[in-house]
């Protein structure tokens, strides 16, 4: 039985893995899937999610729907997936390169804007579960809190507890030389690094899954039996949306958080060998593309179960963008064009429902 000693591969910021009976375990074919398949993917995920989110935070505004605590909440998570998304460049030029040349200042923030993106979405998708749970179950209540001082004052405090989340992070990542290359990733203290690690993975379990999944029971247990009490096609319409965000979140992240846990405790579940850690590997590789093609996924919720998101989607295509193919499209086709442009949605207020 040997056991592994992780050390710091010069060329990436993954590991490769030394046993202490000299027979080290190489895992190029792995870095050189990474760097084959890793970059074309996050650039779709980047391109789709920058303009998905981006569509959200331009209608949110454009049509004044700030008006409830339901939307502020839902534009602070279209932010949180936008400092997410602007950070996915830079890790696909490193994918590439296999070399930092971004420097350390650069390094430190932009894994800080990863983490504060990933923290502030769980604690916004948490927020949302509780303001349906405050809507249905506690309705006067709700009335008096669900404004828009009380938003923004509890968006303010979720940001700053995401950074203090994220303040590890970015406190242990820096940028460092390392035989021909610079390397982006954490660094810490050798004498307590595993400890680290594993405070890390538990971190990312507790706060990205089994935090938002107990809220979710506490808070749809609470909801399902005031909707089965009193049968409401408006009130399960107010719920859809947010159920379907929470869960999505956790499809997308969960099978991540458990790989990392998987990494961080590997001496615990099974003895080390070069081909479970090359699998091991490869799982995180594959399990975090899929956690990264959340971030493109909530505009894909909204336009396909937001019916208000849906009114105001095609109101800004029809009057700012159809309007200016009429030029080069026949008639009859110019005519339906601007007789939809005219047709303006509802601006009224919303008391339940979510859809903006």
């Amino acid at each position: 039985m040997s056991t592994s000693i992780a050390l710091v591969d010069p060329t990436m910021s993954d590991y490769y893995d030394y046993t202490i009976d000299a027979t080290p375990c190489y895992k190029d074919n792995v870095k050189e899937l990474a760097s084959k398949f890793l970059p074309p993917l996050y650039l779709v995920v980047f391109i789709t999610g920058l303009l998905g989110n981006a569509m959200v935070v331009l209608i949110l505004t454009k049509y004044n729907r700030l008006k409830t605590m339901t939307n502020i909440y839902l534009l602070n998570l279209a932010v949180s997936d936008l400092l997410f998304l602007i950070t996915l460049p830079f890790w696909i030029h490193y994918e590439l390169r296999r070399d930092w040349v971004f420097g350390n200042a650069m390094c430190k923030l932009l894994s800080g804007l990863y983490y504060m993106g990933l923290y502030s979405e769980i604690f916004f998708i948490i927020l949302l579960t509780v303001d349906r749970y405050l809507a249905i179950v506690h309705a006067v209540f709700a009335i008096r809190i669900r404004k828009v001082v009380p938003s923004i004052i509890t968006s303010i405090i979720t940001w700053s507890v995401a950074f203090l989340a994220s303040l590890p992070d970015i406190i242990f990542t820096r940028a460092q030389h390392e035989f021909f290359y610079h390397t982006c990733s954490p660094h810490f203290p050798y004498e307590t690094e595993r400890m680290w690690q594993q405070f890390q993975a538990l971190k990312l379990n507790i706060l990205g899954l089994i935090l938002p999944l107990l809220f979710m029971i506490i808070c749809y247990t609470g909801i399902l039996k005031i909707l089965l009490r009193r049968r409401s096609k408006k009130k399960w319409k107010s719920v859809k949306l947010i159920f379907v965000i929470m869960v999505i979140f956790f499809l997308f992240w969960t099978p991540y958080n458990l790989t990392v846990l998987v990494s961080a405790f590997q001496d615990s579940f099974f003895t080390p060998e070069c081909e479970k850690s090359k699998q091991l590997d490869l799982a995180i590789q594959v399990t975090e593309v899929i956690a990264f093609t959340h971030c493109c996924v909530n505009p894909v919720i909204y336009a396909f179960v937001g019916e208000r998101f849906q009114k105001y989607l095609s109101h800004f295509v029809h009057n700012h963008i159809a309007v200016h193919l009429c030029k080069h499209i026949p008639s009859f086709l110019r005519d339906r064009l601007e007789r939809a442009s005219s047709l303006s949605p509802s601006t009224g207020e919303q008391d339940l429902s979510v859809e903006f």
